[in-house]
């Protein structure tokens, strides 16, 4: 058959053309429900609060416009942004620093284990299940003047003043607390990376005469270097964000020594109902995690080896 009776035939009316494959169609199909929840109750709600932070909002009142005033505010007039900012980076630092160290350390121990591996994986994870605002209110019961870690703190004789009642000490307590509650994620994680680290490569170091410190930290670091850079990026993000723990524990207090933007964000949009205010000071919230995020990936080439 010659190419222009099949050109004919392609092309004789009544054939229509399909722009979709049948199973293209069906995937749309499928993800649709997926496409318009974000849309509803992600895209819009981030746009409209990208408009909001440009007008004068106090949620009962008509919204004004009022250009970059509320971002000129925050940055030149209000004197306690500076505060939350540095409090925000402070927890944010101090909780990433810990977060990791410490469930990384836990991850090693349990790998070492000849034994009860799975119990210990399930212990430390069982936390992250409970709700954070329950934890956060038990823990607020340990923590209040005659409370269990008072007294724990006299019958030591360390003489340390109510940790919620101190602006030095509250925002350990807030680190404590959050520590305690997210910890097991890394800590599941780093055990399953460290787990799947090949086995000739410990064996041909100690065939070396490579010690165990040495063998961690030239062979298995490394080697689980793409988990803990992922853990990083999380556990910031989820650090700059912090709020349960503050509003359960602290409401930002004593004075202003624990709070943080996403209390300030509740407090200025909710209490004081200042909505456009709120909105920039979430804004700059976003640009706080983005700023962080690239960062992170930009020094990642320097720290993560990536098995080829």
């Amino acid at each position: 058959m010659s190419e222009s009776a099949v050109a004919e035939i392609s092309l004789q009316p009544g054939q229509p053309r399909r722009f979709l494959k049948p199973e293209t169609q069906t995937a749309m199909l499928f993800l649709l429900p997926s496409f318009l929840g974000f849309m509803i109750f992600m895209a819009l709600p981030i746009l409209a609060s990208l408009a909001l932070s440009f007008t004068n909002w106090q949620l009962l009142t008509t919204p004004s416009f009022v250009g970059f005033q509320n971002y000129i505010k925050l940055f030149t007039v209000d004197p306690a942004f500076y505060t939350i900012l540095g409090n925000t980076l402070f927890f944010a630092v101090e909780y990433l620093a810990l977060n990791i160290i410490v469930s990384l350390t836990l991850a090693v121990w349990i790998s070492s284990l000849k034994r009860g591996k799975a119990i210990f994986r399930v212990i430390f994870f069982l936390p992250t299940f409970t709700p954070t605002i329950a934890a956060s209110v038990v823990w607020l019961l340990i923590f209040t003047p005659d409370g269990l870690a008072d007294s724990v703190i006299r019958w030591l004789g360390l003489g340390l003043p109510n940790f919620l009642l101190s602006s030095s000490w509250a925002m350990q307590a807030v680190v404590l607390v959050t520590l305690w509650a997210n910890v097991g994620y890394n800590v599941v994680m780093f055990n399953a990376a460290l787990d799947l680290v090949p086995k000739h490569y410990l064996e041909a170091a100690m065939i070396d005469g490579a010690g165990p410190w040495r063998r961690f930290w030239r062979i298995r670091l490394p080697l689980i270097s793409p988990t803990i850079f992922f853990a990083t990026v999380m556990t910031a993000i989820t650090s700059l964000q912090v709020f349960d723990e503050i509003f359960a524990m602290t409401r930002g207090g004593p004075g202003s020594a624990t709070a943080t933007l996403g209390f300030a964000i509740y407090q200025k949009g909710f209490t004081n109902f200042q909505m456009g205010y709120a909105s920039a000071l979430a804004w700059v919230m976003f640009v706080m995690i983005m700023g962080l995020t690239i960062l992170q990936f930009h020094m990642q080439r320097k720290w993560v080896h990536y098995d080829d």
